[in-house]
């Protein structure tokens, strides 16, 4: 069943919130106190409402938005989209605020593809709202708009700075014109042909390697003050005895010598395996290309395509030179990284990639 709008706001703000965890407090509070006001208009009355009335009842008691376990995220979830009173009739800005929600739970995710597919989004409503100066409302935020709508607001942007571009913007959204677009059909039949036999590689009877990669990365996220994690996830070289530590970090999440194996396998070390689990810390992802960074030195275009490069690396933990030319990218760089860089600086960016992977194997190794 399709859910509805202000169930995905709720589900998406309460993600934010977990993400969030103890940054920007400012943007963390906001928002659970839009959830907290939500829950607490929850009529226990109501048909609906009532079989929820254990969790409507202890969260709408603020101190319970305090800390967020697992098993009150789960409990919150299923209040996502019950009647309450804290409404918004407002269809046009509550859409606004899910593009605005998702792009900044995508940056918080490192999610680079997904967060420049938001931007581009977020800019054309903008651009469109610059075309609407005439409606004294639209041009009072003339100069909020405008910096929404060019490129250079958008380098280094924060979730403050685009929490306050929601506010400022999602009431001014009913003036874009609505496009139409005309239906299409189509009629497709499936064929079915002769059963072929496909022999599987790798998998073991009684192993579900999904489950155990699911289940290590909880595990690992719930340890992230082990050190020898830390090392990995601030790209320090890992040890022999590092990589013994994590390899223990495997096995207590309820792995078996199988998943390790298979874990190993599957990208040559086991610290790599683990760094994609858990990311790279947004901090040592940065430093290591802090050069490029540098606006002094640097174009926006250019500062934009290293920090498209943080922010997969701050996701997935390592990335592969390859994927300089491959999307999102060449959507800003038809050719790749020379398209901006100079060859010496294209050389530079490739071997920071693989040293970034080097780190997570042992120094022996490496």
């Amino acid at each position: 069943m399709q859910k509805s709008l202000s169930q995905r706001l709720f589900e998406t703000r309460l993600g934010l919130v977990t993400a969030l965890h103890d940054l920007e407090p400012d943007l963390r509070t906001s928002t659970v106190g839009i959830l907290h006001e939500t829950v607490a208009g929850m009529n226990l009355d109501n048909f609906v409402v009532r079989p929820h009335r254990k969790a409507v009842e202890e969260f709408s008691d603020a101190d319970a938005w305090a800390t967020l376990t697992t098993d009150k995220t789960d409990a919150l979830l299923r209040l996502a989209g019950l009647p309450s009173s804290v409404r918004d009739d407002d269809e046009d800005a509550k859409r606004f605020d899910l593009l605005v929600l998702r792009r900044q739970l995508a940056q918080l995710d490192g999610d680079a593809v997904l967060s420049e597919r938001l931007r581009e989004t977020i800019q054309q409503i903008a651009t469109a709202l610059l075309g609407k100066t005439t409606i004294p409302s639209v041009a009072e935020q003339a100069v909020p708009l405008e910096s929404v709508a060019g490129d250079e607001s958008w380098v280094d942007v924060t979730l403050p700075m685009l929490e306050l571009a929601r506010l400022r913007i999602r009431g001014l959204v009913r003036f874009v014109e609505k496009t139409t677009r005309n239906h299409v059909y189509t009629d497709f039949e499936d064929t079915l042909g002769e059963g072929v036999e496909v022999v599987l590689p790798g998998v073991t009877p009684g192993t579900n390697f999904e489950r155990f990669r699911s289940k290590a990365e909880a595990y690992l996220r719930e340890h992230l003050d082990n050190l020898a994690l830390q090392r990995l996830r601030r790209n320090k070289q890992l040890t022999p005895s590092d990589l013994t530590e994590l390899e223990g970090m495997l096995v207590a999440s309820g792995g078996q010598p199988v998943d390790i194996i298979w874990a190993t396998d599957q990208v040559g070390w086991l610290g790599v395996f683990i760094r994609r689990l858990v990311g790279l810390d947004r901090s040592a992802a940065t430093e290591a290309f802090e050069s490029y960074l540098d606006s002094t030195r640097f174009s926006a275009d250019q500062i934009r395509f290293v920090c498209l490069i943080v922010d997969e690396l701050t996701k997935k933990g390592i990335m592969d030179p390859a994927r300089l030319f491959e999307s999102p990218y060449t959507d800003h760089a038809p050719t790749g990284p020379d398209f901006f860089f100079a060859d010496s600086d294209v050389d530079v960016i490739v071997g920071t990639l693989r040293q970034i992977r080097e780190t997570a194997a042992p120094a022996s190794v490496a």
